[in-house]
């Protein structure tokens, strides 16, 4: 099971499991497909949308494990 950290790059978090879009979108990220998104990290995404970056890193990493 792959697992992230807040370095991990929107565009490598999305090669890993595409169904991570939903969790992305939610926290108002809603350019998942510009160039610019996909060469930041979550931390960054977490930070330019007011969200504590762990606690998406976490949420993330949650989701990640009930994929299996």
């Amino acid at each position: 099971m792959a697992k992230v950290t807040k370095d991990t790059m929107i565009g490598e978090l999305l090669q890993i499991d595409e169904g991570v879009a939903p969790i992305l979108l939610n926290i108002g990220m809603h350019c998942l497909g510009c160039p610019s998104s996909q060469m930041e990290t979550i931390e960054q995404a977490a930070m330019v949308h007011g969200i504590d970056a762990e606690t998406l890193v976490d949420e993330i990493n949650n989701f990640l494990e009930s994929r299996g």
